[in-house]
């Protein structure tokens, strides 16, 4: 059992650590949400954000966009020109997927720096990227809306996890090469 334990020691490290940091986290933003009464951001602070954010790239682009609260659902409406086309919901605030990618890089953690910056720079470019996916999203639902089962359910998870998944791949390839040199 000890020689098993010793030979898979790091594929069990990643593990513990990434179910870890991914329950305590997810735990937390759970509370969070649960605290978020919707009084000054509805339906929470992320969510909100993230909807009025969408509605000023979209103005940017030559959209009348405005986001509203949703009457009847926790969520921001998303109108291009007064059609109603897409819902803000707290899944499209990246906060989730944020969460996984963290999770990931700390069970694969280097030096406390570096780690620290790749989250950091990691989670700009995921909330980033995810806030394009939104306004792209608006855009063709707008511009084709009889095409938004593909669009919303293959096309633009693609693109985030995508995302998350080449991120992952940078930091795994850098940290392999870390290992190597240390165990040369």
């Amino acid at each position: 059992m000890r020689d098993l334990l010793s030979k898979y020691k790091l594929v069990i490290r990643f593990m513990a650590t990434f179910i870890l940091v991914y329950a305590v986290l997810t735990f937390a933003y759970k509370v969070y949400l649960d605290y978020s009464d919707g009084s000054v951001y509805y339906p929470d602070y992320f969510t909100n954000l993230v909807a009025k954010q969408s509605e000023a790239v979209l103005n940017t682009l030559g959209y009348e966009a405005e986001v509203w609260p949703h009457a009847d659902e926790a969520s921001m409406k998303v109108l291009i020109h007064n059609k109603y086309v897409a819902r803000v919901i707290e899944g499209c605030n990246s906060v989730s997927i944020i969460i996984l990618f963290l999770s990931f890089v700390m069970a694969f953690a280097d030096r406390f720096k570096s780690t620290v910056l790749f989250i950091l720079a990691g989670s700009a470019l995921i909330y980033a990227v995810n806030l394009i996916r939104i306004v792209i999203l608006s855009i063709g639902l707008y511009h084709y809306p009889w095409r938004r089962e593909i669009l919303h359910t293959v096309i633009f998870p693609l693109i985030i996890y995508g995302m998350v998944f080449l991120l992952w791949m940078v930091w795994v390839n850098r940290y392999a090469k870390k290992v190597k040199h240390s165990n040369a």
